[in-house]
């Protein structure tokens, strides 16, 4: 690749371009199981997995799907919570040349069978706990064949006692559908009794698709990102040499994002596979008593996260009272939305383990730029981008000048881990992949960012989140909050934009209090008045006990906005 600003910031042993393997995420599992049969691959519920049982598990789970009809191309949905079942789903749907689906557990009915017909699943392997919201929805999803599996079936008789909440009890499997339309339903554990040995090969190719992973829920229409094999291996590859402190075959990765989620499906499960790592799954990463136990008892050294999700860490008693061993930790990778530096700081402080800012989006396979783990800090950037990847800024209204060191305007960036594009939906990827007049495919982020002058890229905010004030000018809500952040009452923050009359809006903040803390309106305006120019001082400010968030802790501003325009 050819020599760019932010190259001169790597870490002496990391080359600007890598070597990636033409190989199939399946054949990463194969290579692994060959070379660390007896290295645990997973960590669940006081049970582990090697990767010589993961791999045999596969294997047969592969092969009982093949006999339900599913064959290459074929679409699969993974509806469960992070579990043996949900990596062993993932890669038996590889084995056998199909396209896994990912469906975010928090779905309800009307969600998970929108995204089954979209990508038109005949087959899903669903958690029992979510089969009764289910059964009379999926009789109109297309779905063939339903697969329910309990947490119980991969966890240790002692963690079930401990854990009746999270254990469900066993749902009986019909073997034919309950009305017209109807999948039947079978049980996993039936299933991981069929001969492997019948498993017929499929041709499998690193260009070949590999998933659809839905995105775009925060601003729009899920619509589903088509990664082939050679994306996610090579994303996998790129974030793994990134971290370079890290050792293959050593490392103990917390996988408490849901794997649904493009983030942990790279950060989490394919680098572990391909770097050999133990995989320590979290159901529930609400539950933050088992997942600092399993911090604690597993020695964790990789823990990627969310803001929120490390800001519970901090403010936990049990951490406070130093209750938990967290110097295990190594590498902390904050993703999903923005890292405040106070957040960054405490953890760091709390654990000794390095925690810093990445970026990606689940186009990018996902992960497109991170900061080093060592060396100068730049707290409040997302790094530098990964190697083989490239990037410019343009402008926000035509999106084809190129600007300059510290100009605000689009973020664009090109590599190898681009999708395809979007499942069935060409206008759509039309207007965020885009060739420029060398030929050089470019994602369209529409994140507005800027670059320093030595390589270190910033995001200013959403575009579509960009609140138009007095006139034309512009305010970013992340400039906003990042000085909400800074005050010492503030817990939680996100700012919007409120039409006041014609085409200008006004700043409204809505704030979270740390517990025990107080601040007013009056108190917060003039902390920000100090602080940002006047246009930028939140105008409006409304206290709560909790903001809306996705599954992965990112504050959604689309649904206070929606709020607003309701009430």
């Amino acid at each position: 690749m050819e020599a760019r600003v932010w190259h001169q910031h790597y870490p002496p042993q990391l080359p600007t371009s890598l070597e990636y393997p033409a190989i199939t995420l399946d054949g990463l599992l194969r290579d692994t199981a060959r070379q660390h049969p007896h290295k645990a691959a997973l960590i669940f519920a006081q049970n582990t997995i090697t990767y010589r049982e993961l791999d045999a598990l596969v294997s047969r789970l592969a092969a009982a799907l093949q006999q339900l009809g599913v064959h290459k191309g074929d679409r699969v949905a993974l509806y469960l919570p992070n579990c043996p079942q949900m990596v062993i789903g993932y890669f038996a749907v590889w084995r056998l040349g199909g396209i896994a689906v990912p469906v975010n557990i928090a779905y309800v009915a009307r969600e998970f069978v929108q995204q089954v017909r979209n990508a038109g699943a005949t087959v899903a392997l669903c958690w029992d706990a979510k089969w009764e919201a289910l059964r009379e929805a999926v009789s109109t999803s297309g779905l063939r064949h339903v697969v329910l599996t309990g947490l119980e079936e991969f966890a240790t008789r002692a963690w079930v006692s401990a854990s009746p909440a999270t254990a469900q009890t066993i749902v009986a499997a019909a073997p034919e559908g309950h009305a017209d339309g109807a999948p039947r339903v079978h049980r996993l554990s039936d299933l991981l009794r069929a001969d492997p040995t019948t498993l017929a090969a499929s041709k499998l190719t690193p260009e070949d698709t590999a998933a659809l992973l839905y995105t775009g829920g925060t601003t729009g229409v899920p619509k589903g990102a088509q990664l082939t094999h050679r994306n996610l291996v090579t994303n996998a590859v790129q974030i793994a040499h990134w971290l370079t402190n890290l050792a293959p075959g050593e490392e103990r990765v917390l996988t408490a994002l849901p794997l649904t989620h493009s983030y942990a499906l790279t950060m989490c499960m394919n680098q572990s596979v391909y770097r050999a790592y133990t995989q320590v799954l979290i159901a529930n990463p609400r539950q933050l008593d088992e997942l600092l136990a399993a911090v604690d008892a597993h020695q964790v050294t990789l823990f990627p996260g969310v803001p929120t999700l490390f800001l519970a860490v901090n403010q936990h008693p049990g951490v406070r009272a130093g209750e938990y061993r967290l110097r295990s930790l190594k590498a902390c990778i904050s993703g999903a939305a923005p890292l405040p530096r106070e957040v960054q700081q405490e953890f760091q402080r709390i654990t000794g383990g390095m925690l810093v800012e990445g970026y990606g989006l689940t186009e990018a396979s996902p992960i497109t730029h991170c900061n080093p783990l060592h060396g100068a800090d730049r707290s409040g950037t997302i790094g530098l981008p990964l190697p083989d990847t490239d990037c410019k800024i343009v402008d926000s209204e035509t999106e084809t000048q190129s600007l300059g060191p510290e100009q605000p305007g689009v973020l664009c960036v090109s590599g190898p881990q681009l999708m395809v594009g979007y499942w069935e939906m060409p206008e759509e990827t039309a207007n965020v992949l885009r060739r420029d007049h060398t030929g050089k495919l470019w994602l369209h982020t529409g994140d507005i960012a800027v670059m320093s002058a030595d390589g270190y890229f910033r995001i200013v905010d959403r575009k579509k989140d960009t609140i138009v004030a007095l006139g034309g000018l512009k305010v970013y809500p992340r400039e906003v909050e990042d000085v909400l952040y800074a005050h010492p009452a503030v817990l939680e923050a996100a700012v919007i934009g409120v039409p006041v009359g014609g085409a200008d809006q006004r700043v409204k903040a809505f704030i979270v209090l740390r517990p025990g803390a107080q601040a007013d309106e009056e108190a917060i305006r003039a902390f920000c008045q100090e602080r940002l120019a006047p246009y930028k001082v939140p105008k409006f400010i409304e206290f709560r006990d909790t903001l809306p968030k996705s599954g992965v802790g990112k504050v959604l501003r689309r649904y206070l906005a929606e709020e607003e325009v309701r009430a």
